[in-house]
């Protein structure tokens, strides 16, 4: 028996008991496959979370302000610190021995072209948090480094102002904001695909998160010690999406309150989350192809013609400048913004940046999986430069455009339209001072109830892979209910507090699974060494029977 029979021999024993499990506990209440606590503790503290919430928002909002400001005000610095560990460590793969470690094996042949591969990268990188910050982000930077507000407590970040200088103080604003969009988020998203890209094709385990601990925990991952981790990962991926369900009502509203004039009360925003979580579902008993692949070709389509549109009808030559003048900008004051300690700038490193991070960590195991899936047959190291550096500079093209063109109309023309409106109403602002305003402004609608869609029905079959055990196809009625509930938790958490309530949730959710994905580059560490001594182990005994 060779060195790889050893643990494929080894797992699918566990894989079929695990099976056999599977079989025996699909028959539950409602259809609903309760066989696995996962479950069971995640549903039923979700229910508790919204009920609590619901009927106690005063004392809720209270409770969530309290744990945000918490969190960010004593442990930005972790966050920081560990989103700089997840960049040095994925590109210290890229150059290492082990980036030629092929995802399925020595043999394993990609199952997408580069064309398909690069455009669901960019499918899984956009989403509502583009269309809400696109164009708020560059400008709210822009304008505190024009008014010189660095240096204070309140300062925007750790650059020195620019007071009256439009120039620099663009630079400095595009700098801050590709930080929080560009390699950080990536290398997070690519900590979780490789890992369980990994140990699902490599080691043959279940696509689940507790999959990616074997190597250190061995077969506990399948006890309790397995059920809290995916417990924590699908409470961190549940408020991660709630979060953006959230600020896609507040957006939507936004923009049809000032399209149509429909009120932006909380009984609008929660008919929207209703209306839109009622399409999710439909998606989502459709299928990963039926439902969700069709939605997001429908994003891509939009939004490219989104972008383009407001490249050409913006001013494109200063954009086209700006696009590689913010690269420039963001490599040379790196190592200012990701400083993790002694920073007097609480309110961009807490406020933005901890919030940021918490964030993208609850999304990880959402994308990730997405990632991961689509990924077979790549090496470490194609996988680790396409991943954080593809949807990277997607992210940064996005943010030049949109908040270029809006930084663009304060400097040339002087319309402020945009900085003083209210963040979810900036982007149809800035769209207003363009051709064809009313026609992008609905556009910009349709995009963001898509990315509503589109977020719900992924995050939904994510969460119910995670807590049915690794299954691909679980219950239909289980997945219901993970989507009917993220619809709840988001109207739940806008009753109860708004944008705080979501940045609030995002961050203590975010922070213990941070320490799960520190933990997580260990075990790919372990895992890549193994797969590394087999490779080069069967290289070195074909060598030997060819001579």
């Amino acid at each position: 028996m060779s060195d790889r029979d050893k643990p494929t021999q080894l797992i699918d024993e566990i894989d079929y008991e695990i099976g056999q499990d599977n079989v025996q506990a699909k028959i539950g209440p409602f259809g609903l496959d309760i066989h696995n606590p996962v479950f069971l503790i995640a549903g039923l503290g979700v229910v508790a979370f919204v009920l609590g919430t619901l009927m106690l928002p005063e004392e809720a909002t209270a409770l969530f302000a309290a744990s945000r400001d918490y969190v960010t005000g004593n442990f930005s610095w972790f966050f920081i610190l560990a989103g700089n560990i997840f960049v040095l460590f994925g590109l210290a793969l890229i150059v290492s021995p082990l980036g030629s470690v092929r995802l399925g094996g020595a043999d394993a042949t990609p199952d997408y072209g580069y064309p398909g591969w690069f455009a669901m990268l960019f499918a899984a990188g956009m989403g509502i948090g583009l269309m809400f910050y696109g164009v708020s982000e560059p400008l709210s930077h822009f304008s505190s480094s024009f008014a010189n507000t660095a240096g204070s407590p309140e300062s925007w970040a750790p650059l020195a102002g620019a007071p009256g200088d439009a120039e620099a103080a663009t630079r400095l604003a595009m700098a801050a904001t590709i930080y929080h969009w560009a390699l950080h988020p990536w290398a997070m998203y690519a900590v979780v695909a490789l890992a369980l890209g990994l140990f699902c094709y490599n080691k043959g385990l279940p696509l689940s998160i507790r999959s990616a601990f074997y190597p250190i925990f061995g077969d506990r991952i399948w006890g309790w010690t397995g059920h809290i981790i995916d417990v924590v990962a699908v409470f961190a991926t549940l408020f991660g999406l709630a979060t953006s369900l959230g600020f896609g009502a507040e957006q939507a509203s936004a923009g049809l309150n000032y399209l149509f004039g429909l009120s932006q009360s909380d009984a609008t925003k929660v008919g929207l989350i209703v209306a839109i979580t009622g399409v999710a579902t439909i998606s989502v008993l459709a299928g990963l192809d039926g439902g969700v692949k069709r939605a997001s070709e429908i994003n891509m389509v939009l939004a490219f013609l989104l972008l383009v549109f407001t490249l050409i009808a913006g001013p494109t030559a200063e954009l086209v400048s700006l696009f590689f003048g913010s690269l420039g900008a963001y490599i040379t004051e790196l190592p200012a913004l990701s400083q993790p300690f002694n920073r007097e700038d609480a309110n961009y490193s807490q406020g933005w940046t901890a919030f940021y991070w918490a964030w993208w960590i609850s999304w990880s195991p959402f994308v990730g999986m997405f990632i991961a899936r689509v990924s077979r047959g790549r090496t470490v190291r194609e996988f680790l430069i396409c991943v954080m550096l593809i949807p990277s500079l997607v992210c940064v093209l996005w943010m030049s455009v949109f908040g270029g063109t809006a930084i663009m109309q304060v400097v040339n023309d002087g319309f402020t339209g945009a900085a003083d409106a209210a963040l979810p109403t900036q982007l149809f602002e800035m769209l207003s001072q363009l051709p064809l305003a009313g026609i992008t402004s609905l556009i910009g609608i349709i995009l963001v109830l898509v990315f509503f869609i589109t977020s719900s029905d992924s995050g939904s079959l994510v969460i119910d892979t995670i807590t049915s055990g690794g299954q691909i196809d679980g219950p239909v009625p289980q997945r219901v209910f993970w989507c009917t509930f993220e619809g709840l938790v988001a109207i739940a958490l806008l009753l109860g507090g708004g944008l705080g309530a979501l940045q609030a949730m995002a961050v203590t959710t975010g922070f213990p699974f941070a320490a799960l994905l520190l933990l997580m580059c260990v075990a790919i560490v372990m895992g890549l060494m193994q797969e590394y001594r087999i490779d080069k182990s069967a290289r070195g005994s074909l060598k030997t029977r060819e001579t």
